[in-house]
């Protein structure tokens, strides 16, 4: 570990350096019950996925990380938490399922018995709907859960956001999301960066209910993009236009907020920093 920088909210960023020199970060996060937290944790030193309103996507990809290193990252998080940590999310630094094999043998050393002992349900893995992948996951049947980042229901936006939407239209990532619902038995959490102005808009809400059959559960982040010219976060009226707008549809949804802003701990925001203040411990 390279540095430990204290957040608001309770969380606290790492920065990590790997034996070759490269660096990586992971985040500790509170959950809602008291003194517990769970680990964000990167399956890359940066990302090849390139989404408009990441700072990780804007680095490019260093290199995949190896499954001991995102278990090592877990390790020294449930050490700082003093055994209280209780879950983690690969939501750090890159692409999870372009990393596929290393990030699925970590997610199962850290629910083994002998190894970080928290229940499969405790970890999530997110992608931005690597369509292979996700037929792959269903078919090996895995148990963690899932969160696939949408942001966008319009095929053209969608490309313009996450340029890997390209690939696979939108049909096919629901027909991967349908598939890993019926093999986890499991809601699937569709992740929504919500970017004022961009993606809230009554063409949003009706390109959503393609979705809406599925057993899925709607996320919305506010965007956290540091650059003075980059994405806002929508007003409050907006927002509530929005989700009044999603009710109708009849899927659950969740409003998610992120801690760590003003660190650049917080979701879309881990770029390999170092601390611009004295960070809490440097090791």
């Amino acid at each position: 570990m390279v540095e430990r920088e204290p957040a608001e909210g309770g969380a606290v960023r790492y920065l990590f350096q790997s034996h070759d020199g490269v660096l990586f970060e992971a985040v500790l996060i509170p959950l809602e019950a008291e003194a517990r937290f769970t680990a964000c944790l990167s399956s890359q030193a940066g990302c090849a996925m390139a989404c408009a309103f990441c700072a990780t996507g804007r680095m490019g990809l260093g290199r995949h990380l190896q499954a001991w290193e995102m278990v090592g990252a877990w390790t020294t998080l449930r050490d700082e938490a003093a055994g209280r940590l209780r879950g983690a999310v690969f939501m750090g630094q890159g692409e999870p399922f372009h990393n596929y094999d290393a990030v699925i043998r970590a997610a199962a050393v850290l629910c083994d018995p002998c190894g970080g002992r928290i229940a499969a349900e405790a970890i999530t893995i997110s992608t931005v709907g690597l369509v292979p992948q996700l037929h792959r996951y269903a078919e090996e049947g895995h148990r963690y859960r899932l969160a696939v980042s949408l942001t966008s229901a319009v095929q053209a936006r969608r490309e313009e956001l996450l340029p890997v939407a390209a690939r696979w239209p939108l049909e096919a990532l629901r027909t991967a999301i349908a598939a890993c619902a019926a093999s986890t038995q499991k809601r699937i959490t569709v992740a929504w960066v919500v970017l004022g102005g961009v993606n809230t808009g009554d063409d949003e809400i009706e390109a959503l209910a393609q979705f809406a059959d599925l057993p899925i559960r709607l996320d919305l982040i506010d965007v956290n993009d540091a650059r003075s010219d980059g994405y806002r976060r929508a007003t409050n009226d907006e927002l509530e236009r929005f989700r009044d707008g999603l009710s109708g549809l009849g899927v659950p949804i969740v409003r998610r907020y992120s801690i760590g802003r003003e660190q650049h701990a917080a979701c879309g925001m881990l770029a390999s920093r170092r601390a611009t203040t004295t960070p809490g411990t440097t090791c």
